[in-house]
């Protein structure tokens, strides 16, 4: 099961169930199945809070993905600050609903076991979104 919720903003326009199935679609492309995932969308000072409180770290991000998965069945919960995402959009020239899919993708290839910790894993990562991406029918 999906969930999609919004803690102290509102939570952004996006069609639920097309996203859903996509993110079904990608989790089996690499050989895995969606068990519990929890998209929470927040503030800045929301992701700030939890990058502090659970990883030691004193900056923004856009996303922070906790990792619950079991064998091939991914769960976990996914952060996304809904502020920064804005802001890349701004800052990439894309439009705010892109950079939101690719930013909701992009925690799902982190629980199918992608990584993005060195600048060759972060243009693998990237080219895997874009795959991802492809494949999103809206």
């Amino acid at each position: 099961m999906i969930q999609y919720i919004a803690e102290e903003i509102e939570l952004p326009a996006i069609e639920k169930r097309n996203i859903s199935r996509w993110i079904k679609e990608v989790a089996t492309d690499y050989g895995k199945k969606v068990g519990e995932i929890a998209y929470i969308f927040c503030s800045d000072a929301r992701i700030m809070e939890v990058n502090r409180h659970y990883l030691n770290h004193d900056y923004y991000t856009d996303i922070i993905t906790f990792d619950y998965s079991e064998a091939n069945i991914i769960s976990g919960d996914i952060f996304i600050s809904i502020d920064t995402v804005k802001s890349n959009a701004e800052e990439f020239g894309v439009t705010f609903n892109d950079e939101l899919q690719r930013i909701i993708i992009h925690g799902i290839l982190h629980l199918c076991g992608q990584d993005d910790k060195t600048p060759e894993l972060r243009l693998e990562m990237t080219r895997k979104e874009n795959l991802a991406l492809g494949k999103l029918n809206l």
